[in-house]
């Protein structure tokens, strides 16, 4: 069996960045979602579960970081084309997430580009063709 990823994040208004993780084409899964936490499939190994700041505090002691002011991890997908790379980070913006806060990579065979979700999380988008990869 593939090993799974949840990415927990927390997040200060649950409909808004479940609005904005849908949009970018995450589906919601009601079985482990409440007015708490949704549960956002993003691939069949990968879910993003955003906690509000009250069922975040259930987990760590530890202080939230303002994401928008703070930078404490980012998170990086695979997408399958150069097009699929600035379709997400497009679509992201016009739902309220802030584009290209990193700077365009473009490496020929890799190229990334990287958004802020509404919290301020920030998440890279890229695209590698390993048979364009420089040898050596």
């Amino acid at each position: 069996m593939p090993k799974q990823i949840f990415v927990n994040l927390p997040v200060a208004d649950l409909h808004k960045a479940r609005s904005f993780y849908e949009a970018i084409g995450a589906v919601n899964n009601p079985q482990f979602s409440d007015d708490t936490v949704a549960c956002m499939v993003v691939s069949d190994t990968i879910y993003v579960m955003l906690l509000t700041h009250p069922r975040w505090a259930t987990f760590t002691p530890k202080p939230i970081v303002d994401a928008h002011a703070a930078s404490e991890v980012m998170l990086c997908l695979s997408a399958e084309d150069r097009a699929a790379v600035d379709a997400m980070v497009e679509t992201a913006s016009a739902h309220g997430g802030k584009a290209d806060v990193n700077p365009v990579q473009d490496h020929g065979f890799m190229y990334g580009r990287s958004f802020e979700d509404v919290d301020g999380h920030i998440w890279e988008i890229m695209f590698m063709d390993m048979s364009q990869m420089p040898q050596g």
